[in-house]
């Protein structure tokens, strides 16, 4: 089975991704989104995570095969950075969300020397804003960004955007498209709710989709 797919199925399966086009959920921001994630399921859960983790070691080994320190986003990235780490024999670390107020101030947490290359790990990418935040505060200290590895994108343009102009490669086990093809499927939702989950992915202001076929 394709590793996009397996993931898909897993997320679907622990409700760390949850479709509810029909009664939207709200973001912080305002938006009305049909879909809920919540990848910090997957580390309860020991099936799912184990294959997280070793498709994450797997996407490491085949684009970023010079890789000598994983670094996590704070803090959903930290475990799956640290078990992955694990797997690969790879030392990690993980960068704070903004520098502390006491002690040495650290915003990087375990050793980072200058030069080295490094790969992010990150459970979920949307807008591209905090990861790219902590590529910028590895790349100040020196480091060479191999790039990203994510367990779901949801591909939304302005991500994608942002992500180009940083120079900033992101791999993730699966996307948006693949879990709302398995979601309907696997009869989580009516297959003509994938156009419209799809167009809430392509322009998240624009609530249309709402008033599908109910």
């Amino acid at each position: 089975m394709e590793l996009s797919v397996l993931i898909a199925q897993d997320l679907l399966k622990i409700r760390a991704v949850f479709f509810r086009p029909d009664e939207p959920f709200t973001w912080a921001s305002g938006i009305k989104s049909p879909v809920y994630c919540d990848n910090r399921l997957t580390l309860t859960d020991v099936e799912v995570r184990t294959h997280v983790e070793e498709g994450l070691a797997q996407l490491i080994r085949e684009n970023y095969p010079e890789a000598e320190v994983l670094m996590g986003t704070s803090t959903a990235g930290i475990a799956h950075a640290a078990i992955t780490g694990h797997l690969m024999g790879l030392p990690m670390g993980y960068v704070r969300s903004g520098a502390k107020d006491h002690g040495r101030n650290n915003q990087i947490e375990g050793r980072l020397e200058p030069g080295q290359k490094v790969v992010v790990v990150e459970d979920l990418i949307s807008t591209g804003g905090s990861v790219l935040e902590v590529v910028n505060v590895l790349r100040e200290a020196g480091a060479e960004v191999l790039g990203v590895v994510s367990i779901f994108t949801y591909g939304m343009q302005k991500g994608l955007t942002r992500m180009a102009e940083a120079n900033v490669k992101n791999i993730s086990l699966t996307n948006f498209d693949v879990i709302a093809q398995v979601a309907a499927q696997q009869n989580y939702i009516r297959p003509e709710d994938v156009a419209r989950l799809i167009a809430f992915r392509n322009n998240p202001s624009d609530e249309s989709w709402i008033g599908g076929t109910k």
